[in-house]
């Protein structure tokens, strides 16, 4: 990974630490920009195509919440968002309008560093041929799935998730295992994530697939592709 190839756009109307967190991604070889209002980081992501988001909440004009709902419309850039709130709730809203990542402030600049790297390397996925299943095509290389020769509105997570129920199709994956799909390990995350994600994995497919149905709950142990 060459990190001066990727912008990291940081959304933040607090400017002293926004600047120190720019200078923690510079150090690490990440171009930075600075913006502190949600329609300015809109208009902004449509023109330059950043690498990474990083998503204050609490923001002037937009808050982080709409201007999340706004890039999705036409990006699937990484989002971080940060947020001083600190309920499970705004978390699971967080992750059900697109957000990648979610941490909450007070936030050390490394880890968010850390966490940066980290999207960095799931936009560029693994170099493998594409895999078919059931009329799902995964594309590895560009990290996205289509359907129908349409590509899937899927966030990273969302994509991660999804692979790896089509990987195993009517196999039972519980949600423990789903959440190390999505790198969660270690983090302060449940089963209520996992299942605001498959929600919002139903919803997205949806207006491409129709009426079919090709996830599957299974009480009290996790999901399943198809109904076999």
């Amino acid at each position: 990974m060459n990190p001066a190839a990727h912008e990291i756009v940081i959304v933040d109307d607090e400017v002293k630490p926004a600047q120190v967190l720019a200078e923690y991604l510079q150090r690490d070889g990440f171009r930075t920009a600075h913006i502190l209002d949600g329609n300015s980081a809109v208009a902004y992501v449509r023109q330059h195509a950043p690498g990474v988001l990083i998503l204050d909440v609490m923001l002037p004009g937009l808050d982080g919440i709409e201007v999340c709902r706004a890039v999705r419309r036409f990006s699937m850039v990484p989002i971080i968002m940060l947020t001083a709130r600190v309920d499970e709730a705004d978390r699971i809203q967080g992750l059900d309008i697109g957000a990648d990542d979610y941490l909450c402030k007070p936030v050390s600049p490394r880890e968010v560093v850390a966490r940066v790297r980290a999207q960095v390397r799931r936009a560029a996925g693994p170099m493998t041929s594409d895999q078919h299943t059931f009329g799902f095509v995964v594309e590895e290389a560009a990290q996205r799935i289509w359907w129908q020769g349409n590509v899937l509105p899927l966030s990273q997570v969302e994509y991660r998730i999804f692979r790896t129920l089509l990987s195993q199709p009517g196999r039972i994956f519980e949600r423990e295992a789903l959440l190390n799909a999505k790198d969660c390990v270690g983090r302060a995350v449940n089963d209520r994530s996992v299942d605001s994600h498959i929600k919002n994995i139903r919803k997205k497919i949806k207006p491409y697939t129709g009426d079919t149905e090709f996830i599957f709950s299974v009480y009290g142990v996790g999901y399943r592709f198809g109904d076999f």
